[in-house]
C-alpha cells in the first residue's frame, strides 16, 4: 500500500486524488492533508481518509478546525500557516506528495519534500516553471522521482515509455482552446469573468481555467514540458484540439507519431502518476472512439493568444524570466477575477512586466533570485495596473 500526501486537499487536483484514493484503499493510505481555506470541506476529509497530520492555511481557523475534530481518536497533527504546511509535506512515511497547490505557493513545499525523500506527483505546474533551475538540481540530488499529474504532460510521459535515447524528435501539445476558442479576437475586448469560467470542456479552477481561456496554461505547459523532458522550445509545438481526448503526442526521429487519448478526465493522469509503473484497473467509463466523433486540429491564432508567444520568449530568456512570467500572470489573473482589469489587460500587463525585468534576469538563478522575481513581478502588476499599461505585441516562437 503506497503512502501518500496530499497538498492541495480541498481543490480540484485534491478532491479528485481522494476519489482515487477513496475506490482503491488497497493501494493507497493518506499521511497528511494540507488545505487552504476551506474547512467545510477538510474537516470531512480527515474524518474519512485519517491522515496523522493536517494543516490549514490560516492560523486563526485552527481553533474551529481543532473543535471540529475533537473526538477522532487518535487525533491527526493539526498545524497552519506556511511552516504548518512545510510540516505536511515532509511528514513521516509517505512515499510520494502530490502538490495539488495552486500556482508558486507551491514551491516551497514542494521542495521542501524533496529534502525530505519523497516523490513528487506534479499537478502543479508552476513549481517547475518558476522553480525549475532550483528543483531539478534537487531532484537529482536526494534519488527522488519526478512525476507529472497533469493531462498533457502524463500523456508524453505515457508516450515516452519504450523510446530509446534519442529517439524524440518533438513534443505537441494539445489545447482546447479555451472558453473563446470560437470567439472572433475583436469580440474579446466584451469579455467578463463570467465568460472567460466557461470552460467548454474540463472543470478546473478559476486560476487555471482562465489560463486556458488565454491559453497561458499552455505557454506554461511548453516551460514545464521544457524541464521535464529536456527538449529545446524549436522542438514544442502547440495545436488546437476541441475534443481533448488526445491529450499531447510526440513526434518520433523516424516520422511516426504517439498520442495518448481518453475522456476529460483529470484522475487518469493522477493515477497513473501514483500508480507508474503499473496500470491499475478502474471502473471509469471506456473511451469509445465512435461515440468521441471527429478529431480535430487547427493552428493557434497568436493574434487572439498573445500569451503563448510571451511564455516562449520567457521560456528562452531562461534565468528566472518564467519565474517572472508566471507571477504575473498569477497577479493580472487575479486582477480580473476582482474585475479590477479588463480581460486584454492580462497579456498586456504580463509583458510589460517580463520588458522591465529583463536587464535584471540573473541566467544561473538560486532560490533567492527566483522568490525576489516572484514577488517583484507581483508588484509590478499591480503597479502597472493603476499606471496603465503598454499595448500588447503578439509574439509567435
Amino acid at each position: 500500500m503506497k503512502a501518500l500526501t496530499l497538498l492541495g486537499s480541498t481543490g480540484s487536483i485534491g478532491t479528485q486524488t481522494l476519489d482515487i484514493v477513496e475506490h482503491h484503499p488497497d493501494r493507497f493510505r493518506i499521511v497528511g492533508l494540507a488545505a487552504g481555506r476551506n474547512l467545510e470541506r477538510l474537516i470531512p476529509q480527515i474524518r474519512q481518509f485519517r491522515p496523522a497530520i493536517a494543516s490549514i492555511s490560516d492560523p486563526d481557523q485552527l481553533p474551529d478546525l481543532k473543535t471540529a475534530i475533537a473526538d477522532l481518536d487518535p487525533a491527526p497533527i493539526l498545524v497552519a500557516g506556511p511552516s504548518g504546511l512545510n510540516e505536511v509535506a515532509a511528514y513521516g512515511d509517505a512515499e510520494a506528495v502530490v502538490t495539488g497547490i495552486v500556482g508558486c505557493a507551491g514551491l516551497l513545499p514542494t521542495l521542501t519534500a524533496i529534502k525530505a525523500g519523497k516523490d513528487i506527483a506534479l499537478a502543479n505546474k508552476e513549481t517547475l516553471i518558476a522553480g525549475g533551475p532550483v528543483v531539478l538540481p534537487l531532484i537529482e540530488k536526494h534519488g527522488v522521482k519526478l512525476l507529472p499529474a497533469d493531462s498533457e504532460h502524463s500523456a508524453i510521459f505515457q508516450c515516452l515509455q519504450g523510446v530509446p535515447v534519442g529517439g524524440l524528435k518533438k513534443i505537441i501539445l494539445t489545447a482546447s482552446g479555451g472558453a473563446f476558442r470560437d470567439w472572433p479576437v475583436e469580440k474579446l475586448a466584451q469579455v467578463t469573468v463570467a465568460d472567460a469560467l466557461k470552460h467548454p470542456n474540463w472543470s478546473m479552477g478559476p486560476k487555471i481555467t482562465v489560463d486556458s481561456a488565454t491559453l497561458m496554461n499552455k505557454g506554461l505547459e511548453v516551460i514545464e514540458a521544457h524541464y521535464l523532458f529536456g527538449v529545446g522550445y524549436d522542438h514544442i509545438d502547440i495545436v488546437i484540439h476541441p475534443q481533448s481526448i488526445i491529450h499531447s503526442l510526440i513526434e518520433l526521429q523516424d516520422t511516426s507519431v504517439l498520442a495518448q487519448l481518453g475522456w476529460p478526465d483529470m484522475r487518469l493522469p493522477l493515477l497513473y502518476a501514483l500508480s507508474w509503473p503499473e496500470r491499475i484497473t478502474t471502473d471509469w467509463p471506456r473511451l469509445d472512439l465512435v461515440k468521441s466523433g471527429d478529431l480535430t486540429f487547427r493552428a493557434p491564432d497568436h493574434q487572439k493568444y498573445p500569451c503563448m508567444g510571451l511564455a516562449y520568449a520567457a521560456g528562452r530568456a531562461g534565468g528566472a524570466m518564467p519565474a517572472v512570467l508566471n507571477a504575473a500572470n498569477e497577479q493580472a489573473v487575479a486582477l480580473f477575477l476582482e474585475e479590477k482589469i479588463d480581460f486584454l489587460d492580462i497579456p498586456r500587463l504580463i509583458e510589460t512586466t517580463c520588458d522591465r525585468y529583463r536587464l535584471d534576469n540573473p541566467s544561473e538563478p538560486t532560490l533567492e533570485d527566483i522568490l525576489s522575481a516572484d514577488r517583484w513581478a507581483r508588484q509590478a502588476v499591480i503597479h502597472s495596473s493603476q499606471a496603465g499599461s503598454a499595448t500588447v505585441v503578439a509574439i509567435a516562437p
